[in-house]
């Protein structure tokens, strides 16, 4: 019965994933039709004029299973292309659903038409998907001269989103009642926004599972890389090639892993890009260049000891100390990178505080944000402070106020600042209440800052991890390199008794104790750099920070292959 419950089940998601990918062709450009006979037909013939050359030419099977693979591929990028296209706007609108929900309400609350409101959300191109689906509404409305309720109406059978299509719905329906759509969009704040927590929420609870399943395939890998360290001494394979090959497998299995965090971790920035010389993260460029010309000229330095052009002796420093020495100056562009971030998350939270008082104070003075400033900056707003204070110098030069504005957000570096700050600065443009949009910025940002504690867990359990699974693997494979050391040892010691019988037991000619270890080191270097990326991935931070973590990932590596090689050679030596 079990094994029909799953079946059944199999099935309906199988009949659901078909039905998801003819859906997708209804959301295109083009008429399904149109797209049948331009880019499937063409795509279908060309693998069918592969497929026949290489029947009648019969060449090899080498040159023919490549060629048909490389005729098929065609067909399945142009079938598969609708559908790789819907889920690519679908993860956009998801992604941004929740700012643009802040936005257009922040717009309703103005004095603007509400076709405006459509047209101006058409032109920031950060919310892509729903960017086009904006400009294609006020395209029907102004083209085709169709009223607001019949083209949102429209659009939502067009769209790929269910989300965005039942917001359109329920809007449409709000629109054509004659309801006012501010107090519409104010409705719809809280249950959208609780929407936006919980798909945060499932998507750190995906990578719960990532690291999980990234645990036990690590685990697995440094297994067959320990294997791949003594099997050459027992059978006759060649140990530079086996152990190249398990190196590959160990980089792809991370690469991959890198990807799906990718795809999977909430893509919510904490820097605004791009980067201005007024942005926080332009003071560290000086500690990122020291730290790279340092690493070079200890990579300079570690190579002429190395070589022996020097009167130290280059045995004195292990090959894995050699080569953690050089990412050691990182830690300077990484260190203040970490330090600058810290200090962006510390204005992100006193914005909302800021945001709120704002509004609060314009709205009882009835007067400009500058002459509010004036008194605003005097108070406490933490790591912010400094940025009000020249904001409030900014404004009273009566020069540009939404420049004012703009240098006050690359000046804090931060993404949610930059996009919330936007919105009020729009608002109370066009003429907008201040309470009101203070209190919807404040309430939204704050909800922002909630997941992102979350994520922030999240990050450090899985920096945890690594570094435990970092120190487990190199501990493992540097074993598994002593013990093929100690066997080489004994071996040499007795075959000149019994040459013959060694050599028929064991397979010791080829095998080069230093080549190994390198490759093994290889295994360092790039399990840091993958790793590092990971992190940084994971908490979308900026990437010179994760020099910090790729520096101490090798020294971890390093130390512990150190460790482990005087361990076995005093304990089986």
């Amino acid at each position: 019965m079990a094994g029909d419950g799953d079946a059944d089940g199999f099935e309906v998601d199988v009949r659901a994933f078909v039905r998801s990918f003819v859906r997708a062709y209804r959301y295109m450009d083009i008429s399904a039709r149109r797209y049948a006979l331009l880019v499937l037909l063409p795509s279908a013939a060309l693998t069918l004029g592969v497929a026949a050359a290489v029947v009648a030419l019969a060449p090899p099977l080498s040159i023919a299973l490549p060629g048909v693979l490389l005729g098929v591929l065609p067909a399945l990028g142009a079938l598969a292309y609708p559908k790789i296209a819907a889920d690519r706007k679908r993860r956009e609108v998801r992604e941004q659903f929740h700012l643009f929900l802040t936005h257009i309400t922040v717009l309703s609350m103005t004095n603007i038409d509400r076709v405006e409101i459509f047209r101006t959300l058409a032109q920031v191109e950060e919310y892509g998907a729903l960017a086009e689906e904006m400009g294609r509404i006020t395209a029907l409305v102004d083209t085709w001269n169709q009223s607001l309720d019949d083209a949102c109406r429209r659009r939502a059978k067009r769209v790929p989103s269910d989300l965005l299509a039942d917001f359109l719905e329920r809007l449409a329906y709000t629109v054509g009642a004659g309801q006012a759509l501010d107090d519409f969009l104010l409705d719809e704040q809280e249950s959208i926004i609780r929407e936006f927590v919980i798909r945060y929420e499932s998507a750190l609870a995906k990578l719960d599972v990532l690291k999980e399943l990234y645990l036990s395939m690590m685990l697995s890998t440094t297994f067959i890389l320990v294997f791949a360290t003594v099997v050459p001494i027992l059978l006759d394979v060649p140990p530079t090639l086996l152990i190249t090959a398990v190196i590959v497998m160990f980089a792809l299995v991370q690469l991959a892993f890198v990807v799906v965090v990718h795809t999977v971790a909430p893509r919510d920035p904490v820097w605004l890009t791009p980067e201005t010389h007024h942005s926080p993260a332009h003071r560290v460029r000086p500690a990122l260049y020291a730290g790279v010309g340092l690493s070079l000229l200890a990579v300079v330095g570690v190579l002429v000891v190395g070589l022996d052009y020097t009167p130290l002796d280059p045995g004195r420093i292990p090959y894995p100390i050699s080569l953690a020495i050089p990412t050691t100056p990182l830690l300077l562009p990484g260190l203040a990178m970490r330090r600058e971030e810290r200090a962006v998350g510390e204005r992100d939270a006193g914005f909302p505080s800021f945001i709120r008082a704002l509004g609060g104070v314009e709205s009882v003075k009835q007067t400009s944000s500058a002459n509010v400033l004036e008194s605003l900056r005097r108070k406490d707003f933490g790591a912010l402070t400094a940025n009000v204070d020249d904001l409030y110098k900014r404004l009273r030069t009566r020069i540009d106020t939404e420049e004012a504005w703009v240098f006050f957000a690359a000046e804090t570096g931060s993404y949610l600042i930059h996009k919330f700050g936007s919105m009020y600065v729009v608002g109370r443009r066009m003429g907008g209440e201040p309470r009101r949009l203070g209190q919807v910025i404040s309430a939204n940002f704050n909800e922002v800052l909630r997941v992102r504690e979350q994520r922030q867990q999240a990050t450090t359990t899985l920096i945890g991890v690594i570094y435990g699974i970092t120190a487990a693997s190199m501990f493992s494979s540097f074993l598994g390199l002593g013990i093929a050391e100690q066997m080489l040892d004994i071996t040499s010691r007795i075959a000149g008794q019994n040459d013959a019988f060694i050599q028929s037991l064991f397979s010791t000619g080829s095998y080069d104790i230093a080549t190994m270890t390198v490759l093994l080191l290889l295994v360092v270097l790039l399990n840091a750099l993958l790793s590092a990326l990971m992190i940084r991935i994971t908490d979308r931070g900026h990437f010179v920070s994760a020099l910090t973590h790729f520096t101490l990932l090798t020294w971890t590596g390093a130390l512990v292959a150190v460790a482990t090689q005087r361990v076995v050679s005093g304990l089986i030596g």
